[in-house]
């Protein structure tokens, strides 16, 4: 019986083993055969488990580095991966510890400088490679893995990238053997649900709108619930809010250690099961006693900041955003459509979950928003590193600019290094009178834009105004019938052109920077043309009448169904409208009483009645939108056009110089050479002088400070230490 048990108690541990899906085999198989792998996956599918059973929990053959994006995740790697008790470092700028260890846990650019000098690791993992873009890191991430030594393998891991296979050339032009994997199969499918599709009564003393919908949510039985916030601000005081409002049938039994930590304010709203995340929070309150809970489930609601998305390392049945954009480096910022998908991406709990749910709120943030970003590189450079770069070339004999263009070569988009001024010393003498390759390109590339108004005229592209649809027309072809595709017009002979210089006509078929034409077009009323107003108002499109403009458009909308008997079931939001209490109604009151509310109220709505139709099972109102709103540009001749035909032109000095396609094709970033001689960092062979080499080692404009506080004599070591360590913190 003992050996019975034995056996019972192994296959029991068997359950435990998790089996591999055939793409992360397929990614395990080629890092094995030593190729470079590059994964997009959905959010929860098991991307570090392809890294898992590459290690052999840990025990992997040579140093494997595991680089997250922030010092939480990494913080959490490191405590998942030591409580299986696997030998793993850190090394995250603020900590260091047990660097020999097989497999450290990282942020990427704590490994820049060793990868730069060719020290990389036996593989390097790179988890969210899609940083690669970002506006502050991305030079870095750039920099690290154009620079990794070809002994260092490369995993890259990522579920927010339209075009991976565009990363897998990159690597291959590195001379890389690199791999795709794909897949978009996602465990927990999510769902989206409409705020106002939730019928749930709530309570008159639950006040404000997060409060109501998410008593709706959790009464639904769709919580947990996880709610994106802006700020840290706005985070707080949400989940204050949604604590003081939401009754707590059964409150939180917090140790006191979790309350020391936490604090009194978080600690009474943990009690709720409400908390709010963020990294302004301590690592012990976030990782040891916020996230713990949210993944035991003992949280009603999280809510977190749209910031901190990347760092989150858990999810819950249900996600909700509450604003449009985040602050970020003091400037407001429109959420990403990958930056939505990563958030979406963490509704549903993998083993817990049939499916995860979206709630689409008042800002109207849906699931068909939420898509992978197509990866790409700015014009920037990571110039602190290539002067460090350009430095040991020169130490070794090297020419630093051949170094320089070699190392520009290897980035994600080839640019070549430029001094910047070589075609304006070939061409002094210019309507523009500018002196600089920059400048010129930055001239030649400010475009005035303009419209071809109602008279057949181009104009400068008037101000936007609210104007009403029944007052808005939309360019056609002459003799086009309604719905005609924007952009197909005629174009007038080259002798009517506009003699104002090239232009650009942004319409089907006619090339940009192609000689100046003028259309030709006649107007139709927008509500003519259905695929203009299709996300206008609700219901049905249908024809309201026929006219010689065309076929004009409007709504059809259910306000009540028929029943053989002769009675009427009100809509539900027809009852709501009209303030109608009854659910039945006899027919024989519909004109009456009826119809002059419905009437009234839709009026109000700016949605006016045309008609009534009494059909075999119901009765529908077809409705006008002629006074519903929309923002238009209005010509000099105070005509709305709907998205009129435009075009780009040069500017006037521009237009009457012969040199306009060498300055289009100049770099609009600032000449490299003449900014580093400027400042003193190089001399004319580009060798960096020790200024350069002191900016060489700090990142952004901070190394330039640090030099020249150096080299003031006059400047007090202990005053200059001291603001060192502020300018550091």
């Amino acid at each position: 019986m003992r050996g019975l048990a034995e056996q019972l108690e192994n296959l029991g541990s068997l359950h435990q083993v998790i089996i591999p899906d055939m793409w992360q085999q397929q990614a395990v198989t080629a890092l094995r055969e030593g190729k470079d792998v590059v994964v997009h996956a959905p959010t929860g599918a098991g991307k570090t488990l392809i890294f898992e059973h590459w290690s052999n929990q840990g025990k992997n053959r040579g140093q494997a580095i595991y680089t997250v994006p922030t010092r939480a995740l990494a913080n959490d790697k490191l405590a998942e991966w030591r409580a299986r008790g696997w030998d793993v470092g850190i090394s995250t700028g603020d900590l260091s510890e047990n660097l020999d260890a097989p497999v450290i846990v990282a942020t990427l650019e704590t490994q820049k400088s060793r990868l730069i000098r060719g020290e990389g690791p036996s593989l390097l993992v790179i988890d969210e490679y899609q940083m690669l873009g970002d506006e502050d890191r991305g030079l870095n991430y750039e920099i690290a893995m154009a620079m990794a030594p070809q002994h260092t393998q490369l995993l890259l891991l990522s579920g927010s990238v339209a075009n991976p296979q565009d990363v897998v050339k990159w690597l291959k032009r590195l001379g890389r053997d690199a791999v795709h994997i794909r897949t978009d199969f996602r465990p927990v499918p999510l769902d989206e649900l409409h705020a106002n599709s939730l019928s749930y009564h709530v309570p008159s003393q639950i006040r404000n709108y997060w409060p109501r919908l998410v008593a709706k949510v959790l009464a639904e039985d769709l919580g947990p619930l996880l709610i994106f916030a802006p700020r840290r601000q706005a985070a707080e005081s949400m989940a204050g809010e949604l604590a003081r409002f939401l009754p707590t049938p059964n409150p939180l039994m917090l140790s006191q250690e979790q309350r020391m930590i936490v604090g009194e304010n978080l600690g009474r709203m943990l009690k709720s099961r409400i908390a709010y995340h963020h990294s302004g929070l301590s690592y012990a309150a976030r990782a040891g006693v916020i996230e713990p809970l949210a993944k035991a489930g003992q949280l009603r609601v999280v809510v977190a900041t749209m910031g901190l998305a990347a760092g989150i390392n858990f999810s819950l049945r249900s996600v909700a955003l509450a604003g449009e954009s985040y602050r970020r480096d003091n400037i407001e910022q429109q959420i990403k459509p990958d930056e939505i998908l990563q958030m979406f991406g963490r509704a549903g709990r993998r083993g817990l979950d049939e499916t995860g749910y979206v709630i689409v709120t008042a800002n109207g943030i849906r699931l068909l928003e939420a898509h992978p970003a197509h990866l790409s590189r700015g014009g920037l450079v990571d110039w602190n590193a290539l002067l460090g770069l350009m430095g040991a070339a020169a130490d070794n004999e090297i020419d630093p600019f051949h170094e320089a263009v070699r190392v520009q070569e290897r980035l994600f988009t080839t640019k070549p290094i430029a001094l910047g001024i070589e075609e304006s010393l070939k061409h002094p003498d210019v309507p523009c009178h500018l002196h600089t390759d920059a400048e010129r390109a930055r001239h030649v590339g400010k475009r005035l834009r303009q419209i071809l108004n109602s008279q057949h005229e181009w104009q400068d592209f008037p101000d936007l105004r609210e104007v009403r649809l029944g007052e808005i027309f939309i360019q056609s072809r002459s003799g086009q019938s309604d719905d005609v595709e924007r952009g197909a017009v005629e174009l007038v002979s080259k002798s009517e052109a506009d003699p104002a210089g090239a232009a650009e006509v942004r319409d089907e078929g006619v090339p940009r920077d192609s000689a100046p034409t003028q259309p030709r077009f006649v107007l139709h009323p927008v509500l003519s043309a259905s695929h203009a107003i299709e996300k206008v108002g609700f219901g049905h499109m249908t024809v309201l009448e026929e006219t010689e403009a065309g076929k004009i458009h409007g709504r059809s909308v259910t306000v009540a169904d028929r029943l053989h008997d002769g009675r009427l079931i009100i809509t539900k939001w027809i009852r709501r409208m009209i303030n109608w209490t009854s659910r039945q109604a006899p027919e024989e009151i519909w004109e009456s009483k009826l119809v002059p509310l419905i009437e009234r109220k839709m009026a109000e709505a700016k949605t006016p009645v045309v008609r009534f139709k009494k059909l075999a099972h119901k009765i529908v109102a077809e409705v006008s939108l002629a006074e519903q709103t929309m923002r238009a540009p209005v010509d000099r001749h105070g005509v709305a056009l709907f998205k009129p035909i435009e075009r780009d032109v040069l500017p006037h000095d521009c237009s009457v110089c012969s040199l306009v396609p060498i300055c289009r094709a100049l770099s609009t970033s600032t000449g490299t050479a003449l900014l580093w001689r400027r400042l003193k960092l190089i001399n004319e062979e580009g060798k960096p002088t020790t200024r350069g080499r002191i900016v060489s080692f700090f990142q952004q404009g901070d190394g330039l400070a640090i030099a020249a506080a150096l080299e003031d004599e006059t400047y007090p070591l202990d005053e200059l230490v001291y603001d060192l360590a502020n300018l550091d913190a």
